[in-house]
C-alpha cells in the first residue's frame, strides 16, 4: 500500500509543484496524460518549475462609494438598488 502511495506522489510531483502556478491546468493535463512517458514527465516538471506564480487579486471598495452587485452571468457591476443586470437583464 505504501509503495502505491509513494508511486502516485512521484508520478504527480510536477502537478504538486505547479499547484500554485498560473499554468496549473496545462501542467496537470500534461502530467496526467503524458506523465507515463519519461519525456512527458520531465516536460511537466520543467514547466512547473519555470511557470510564474499566480498573483492574488485584491478588490478594495472606494471610501464612501455605494455598494455594488456583480452579475453571475456577465460580470457587469450594478448599483445596490438594482434588481436586474443592466447588461444582460438577468435578475440579481
Amino acid at each position: 500500500m505504501g509503495f502505491i502511495v509513494c508511486s502516485l506522489l512521484l508520478y504527480f510531483l510536477p502537478s504538486i509543484i505547479g499547484h500554485s502556478r498560473r499554468d496549473f491546468a496545462g501542467i496537470f493535463l500534461l502530467n496526467f496524460f503524458l506523465g507515463w512517458t519519461v519525456i512527458g514527465w520531465i516536460a511537466a516538471l520543467v514547466w512547473a518549475c519555470a511557470s510564474e506564480r499566480r498573483q492574488p487579486v485584491l478588490l478594495v471598495a472606494a471610501p464612501g462609494a455605494s455598494p455594488q452587485y456583480y452579475c453571475c452571468r456577465c460580470g457587469a457591476a450594478s448599483h445596490a438598488g438594482s434588481r436586474y443586470c443592466w447588461a444582460c437583464g438577468r435578475a440579481l
